[in-house]
């Protein structure tokens, strides 16, 4: 899909002073957007951006968009874990 947006002549010469074509800015900054919402996984924004695992992984923590992982997560994953040892016990 192909979008057309206008932005303040101001601000497209900063993004063209940049390293990377504006283009790329705004799908990153739509991305971690996105994955900050929980719109999308991290996977997903591997997909969008081009990628690998540890790649998203190091993006995402530059753009301050820390993994998703909530008090329920913890407590399922305590639980599984108490349950392997008893299993190895």
């Amino acid at each position: 899909m192909q979008i057309t947006i206008d932005i303040p002549d101001e601000l497209a010469e900063q993004l063209i002073k940049s390293d990377r074509p504006i283009s790329r800015h705004i799908l990153e900054a739509l991305t971690v957007e996105a994955y900050k919402t929980e719109r999308i996984t991290s996977a997903e924004v591997g997909r969008i951006l081009g990628l690998s695992r540890w790649q998203v992984d190091a993006f995402l923590k530059q753009h301050q968009a820390y993994l998703h992982y909530s008090i329920e997560d913890l407590e399922q994953d305590i639980k599984t874990l108490r349950q392997l040892r008893q299993n190895q016990a």
